[in-house]
Parts: C-alpha cells; structure tokens; sequence
C-alpha cells in the first residue's frame, strides 16, 4: 500500500502549504456558506413556499443529517482512494444538490435536494481536515487552523450578509441563496487541480461499511422525525411513539453489531473507546447540539422576533461570527507556541455555556447591545472548541488511521448539531404554537391563521403579526438555555481529558512519539 508523499521531517515550505490550502480552504468555505448563507434568508423562504416550523427545523437538519451520515463514509474511502479526487467528487454533488434546492418548487422538495446537497456538504467537511493533517504535523497546524478560523468566519460572517442582501433584492429572490454557491464551489475545483498533489492510495481489500452508515442514519432519523411530531401529531405516551423509539434504538443497536464485526467500520470502535479520543468525541457532540441547535436560531429571532429584515439580521449576528475569527486565529497560533490544547479546550467550552447562559435570558424586547455581547461570547467558546478538539483526536493516531479518527469527531460533532436543530426546533415550534393558539384564541397546536404560516408575515393582519414577534421573541430563549445546559456537557468532557502535548511528526508511527504523556500505544 502506497502511502501520502510527505517530506521525511514532517515538514513543508509554509508557501507550498499555502498553496495547497487554496483549494481546500475555498472548498471548506463553500461548504459553509451554503448553511450560512440561508440562515437569515431561511424564515422568508419558508415563509413564501408556506410552510411550517417543523419544516423550517428540517430543511437544516436534513442536510444536518445527510452530512452525519456520510461523514464516516468519506472519512474511511480517504484512508482508501486519492483525497483530492474524493474531495472533487463531493465538489460535483455539492453543486449538483445546489441547483436542485435553488429549482424546488415546495417545501418538500426543498427538503429533499438539502439533503442530497448534504452528501457533499459532509464529505467536504471531512475530507478538507484529512487531507490538512495528511500534509501538515499536528503541532504546526495550529498555525493553520487560524487559516481554516479565518474561512469560517468569513463564510459565517459574509453567508448571512449575503443572504439577506439576495434575498431583499427583488431581481435576485431567495432562489440564489442556492445558486450562489456554484461558481465558488467550481473554482475550488479548478484550484484543487492545479495545486494539490497527493498520489492515489490503492488498495485490492477495499471494504466500506455502507450497512453501518445507512443503519445509523436510519436509526437516527426515526428519532430525528419522532422528535419533530411527538406533542403534536401524537403523545408523548402514544403507539406511536413507542413504535419510533424502539424502532430507531433497534436500529442503532444493531449499527453497533455491525460496527463490531465489520473490517472497515465507517466508526472505529478500536479508536472512539480510547481515552482521548471519546472524550474529545463527547465534548464534539455536546459542542455540535449546543452551537448548530442555538446558533440556526438566530436569524429567525431577529426577523419573525424583532421585525428586521434579512440583511439587518444578517448584520446583527456579527458578533457570533467575529467571536468565532478572534478566538480561532489567536488560540491556533497560542497552541502552535505552546504545543498544549487542553487549557484552551476548556476553557472555549466554559465560554461557551456563559455565551448561551447570556442569550438564555432574551425576549422580544432585550437591548440589541446585550444580545450582541452574548453573542461575541458565544463566537468566542467556538472558536476555540471546535477545530482543536479535532486536533486532540488527531494527535492522538497515526497516519493510516487519521482519515477515519478525523471523520469520527466530525461525525458526532454533526450528529451533534442534527440533533440540536431537530430537539431546539421541536420545542421551539411546540412553545410557539402553544402561545400562538392561546393569544390569537384559537384551537391548540394551530400556529397559523386562515392557513396562512405564522412565518410568512408579510400575509397576516398587522395586529396578527405583532403577536407573533413577540410570541417567536420570548420563546427562543428557551432553547438558548437548553443549549447551555447540553454545553455543559462538554465542559466535563473537556475538564477529564488528559494533557496533551502536540507532536511535531505527521504520523505517530515515524518516531514513536506519543501524542499525550502517557504510552504510546504502537
């Protein structure tokens, strides 16, 4: 087996990473903006194809979900097939999915082409960190990750500027929230071609755990969809709530059977059970639910909430984003400095429960400099939990094991934020029907007047809608709360992982060094 050309001393010339990064880090930013850049444009969009909460919960957490899924996926063929043809292949989807979602003609067409977009969405996402850790040694890629912070704050700063600007345009319209991305998305790439030189991996045993993979996403989304409709198409002590539950745990039940007997597993048991990397595992998914399950909320607050237009919103949740560059870029060069991680892991994610503690206590009349300031703290626990509890997992394997040890973390940090969005959303949408059905006196669970979406503002009464900003502005603090009381559980994992000195090699089996003080384990 042939393995990734890399210099012996495990280093390269900071102009050749650079070059190599182009491509990549293009590839990354478009992968970001086609969630940012709907987050503000989101509540209108929904609103002009008519449709519910339940369903604006689901055109996120489809894809959400889709990237889950394949993340494993796409992490294993990277320890397989050439990276840079693989991130290529996940360019072409991620397009095509794009002009799908930008064509639908109704909310559940929508739903269906974000959730194919997603399949490209997750292998980006994935493969962008293998291949980074395949060409650059863990400790000198916290230099890079203020790179990789400086992109996502960019996409998560621009994307929802750019999306309320498109969508407040009337020649554009939201459908360009989707086509926007394609010509980014195509350039990556060309630029992939020109400056990524990786040589094809080839292997004649290749086993990939497609049952696995589709296991899990079957199991996790009958959970997913039970979530979504339990306490209001049926009761919480219902058939079919019985049904679902058994039937998703059964399901996931038998992924692990699976993932144990497998050759290739898409979630390597033999890697997730180790210390470092379960821990890092478990603060990735607690991180995931309390940031994607409170951060997609945003938008909505500030336009159905507050009244502002796409582009205020868009505005307005600068702060977040500005939070996540700062605190990316500064504890990526600290950790370069300083070869430790795990102050600044603990740290970002104690932020992190003060950021969402802060926003727990907003209504539809909170100072905007107050929301703000939550916000900034809420950017700041991000940026420094999100890429350095991949760089932990990272740390901690070799080389031929980096593709799957990366796409685990990015996995269940997904799976995360799947199931922050569907849980925040669903008891979102039941506060908001429930208080929507009490102050316009009508029967419960109807969120709507004359069969028109509570989200389409601009077609109710203007007394309608000033029931419904305060309706949608006083209950979103209650799913920031439940964020910070899930983010405190990164805390703990954070608190219990062991200190982490970052080695200087690319693979942990050139030199025997071990990632942590504690026995190497090969």
């Amino acid at each position: 087996m042939k393995s990734e050309p890399t210099d012996p001393s495990g280093a390269m010339r900071h102009r050749e990473v650079l070059e190599s990064l182009s491509g990549l880090l293009l590839a990354l930013f478009v992968a970001m903006i086609s969630s940012t850049v709907v987050s503000t444009s989101l509540p209108l969009i929904i609103g002009s194809l008519n449709g519910t909460q339940t369903q604006y919960t689901w055109v996120v957490t489809a894809t959400l979900l889709a990237a889950t899924a394949t993340t494993p996926i796409w992490g294993k063929l990277a320890d397989l097939f050439n990276k840079k043809t693989l991130v290529q292949v996940a360019i072409v989807i991620f397009v095509a999915g794009s002009m799908i979602s930008g064509f639908s003609q109704d909310t559940g067409q929508l739903i269906a082409a974000r959730a194919f977009q997603g399949i490209g969405v997750g292998g980006l996402q994935a493969l962008v960190q293998v291949v980074i850790a395949a060409i650059i040694p863990p400790r000198e890629r916290g230099r890079y990750n203020g790179y990789l912070g400086a992109v996502m704050a960019v996409a998560t700063v621009g994307g929802p500027l750019l999306g309320g600007l498109i969508v407040d345009v009337p020649w554009l319209g939201w459908r360009w929230c989707f086509f926007v991305g394609v010509p980014i998305a195509v350039l990556a790439f060309v630029v992939l071609q020109r400056t990524l030189k990786l040589e094809t991996v080839r292997r004649d045993d290749v086993q990939v755990d497609y049952l696995g993979a589709g296991l899990i996403a079957a199991g996790v989304s009958v959970l997913l969809i039970w979530v979504s409709f339990v306490g209001n198409s049926f009761d919480w002590l219902s058939w079919p709530t019985a049904v679902m539950v058994a039937g998703g745990l059964v399901l996931l039940a038998l992924a692990v059977l699976v993932e144990k007997k497998v050759r290739e597993p898409v979630v390597p048991l033999k890697i997730v059970v180790q210390r470092t990397p379960a821990l890092a595992i478990l603060a990735s998914l607690a991180v995931g639910m309390a940031m994607f399950g409170g951060a997609v909320f945003l938008g909505q607050y500030f336009q159905i909430g507050r009244g502002y237009t796409p582009t205020e919103a868009g505005l307005l949740t600068m702060p977040l984003m500005a939070g996540v560059l700062v605190s990316s870029t500064v504890s990526g060069r600290l950790i370069s400095r300083t070869g430790k991680i795990k102050p600044y892991i603990v740290a970002g994610t104690i932020i992190l429960v003060l950021g969402f503690l802060g926003l727990g206590t907003v209504d539809h009349a909170t100072p905007l400099w107050l929301i703000g300031i939550a916000m900034a703290v809420v950017g700041i626990g991000v940026g420094m939990t999100m890429q350095n509890l991949v760089l932990a997992v990272q740390n901690d394997v070799p080389l031929r094991d980096l593709g799957a040890a990366s796409a685990s973390v990015t996995f269940f940090r997904s799976l995360g934020g799947t199931i922050g969005v569907s849980v925040l959303g669903a008891v979102l949408a039941n506060r908001v029907s429930a208080d929507l059905a009490a102050a316009l006196h009508v029967p419960a669970g109807q969120a709507s007047t004359g069969g028109t979406s509570a989200l389409n503002l601009k077609a109710l009464p203007p007394q309608v809608q000033t029931v419904v900003h305060t309706v949608y502005g006083d209950a979103t603090a209650h799913i920031f709360l439940i964020s910070a009381a899930v983010a405190v559980v990164g805390v703990v994992a954070a608190l219990l992982l062991k200190p982490i000195t970052l080695r200087t090699t690319i693979d942990l089996a050139e030199t025997g060094e071990p990632a942590a003080p504690e026995p190497a384990k090969r």
